[in-house]
C-alpha cells in the first residue's frame, strides 16, 4: 500500500496533531499488536487525516504500535497518543500486550528476542 504524499510536510508540529497532549488516555505498549474494526476506516475519514491513515494500514493486517510509528512517520509519542484515543474510541482492536511484569522481567524477553533475531 503506498502513502499518499502529505501536503503538510514537515510543517505540523507534533503536538498540533496531538492537539497538545503528550500523555496517552491509556498506556499501550511500543510491541503492542493492533488491527482495525471492521467499519475503523470509514469511521476514520471523520477523525481526521492521521487517524485515517492509521486506520487504512491496520485493516489488512494486524501491526504493532512501533510499526505504525514508523510507517506513519509520526514520533512515537505521537502516535502513541493517537492509538490509545483510537483504541478508546472502539477503531482499532488491541489484541496484545506485554504482560505486567517488572522492568527487569521485559528486558530479559527483549534480550532474547534480539539474540534468536541475531541467529537468523
Amino acid at each position: 500500500m503506498t502513502q499518499p504524499h502529505d501536503p503538510r510536510g514537515n510543517l505540523v508540529r507534533p503536538y498540533a496533531v496531538t492537539r497538545g497532549r503528550t500523555e496517552p488516555i491509556r498506556d499501550i505498549p511500543i510491541e503492542a499488536v493492533l488491527l482495525a474494526s471492521p467499519a475503523a476506516v470509514q469511521e476514520a475519514r471523520f477523525a481526521g487525516h492521521d487517524k485515517y491513515r492509521i486506520a487504512a494500514l491496520c485493516e489488512p493486517k494486524a501491526l504493532s504500535l512501533a510499526e505504525i510509528a514508523a510507517l506513519t512517520r509520526l514520533p512515537l509519542g505521537v502516535a502513541r497518543v493517537l492509538v490509545a484515543d483510537m483504541v478508546a474510541d472502539g477503531l482499532l482492536q488491541l489484541h496484545s500486550a506485554a504482560p505486567r511484569t517488572g522492568f527487569t522481567e521485559r528486558m530479559d524477553l527483549l534480550g532474547r528476542v534480539l539474540g534468536g533475531l541475531r541467529n537468523l
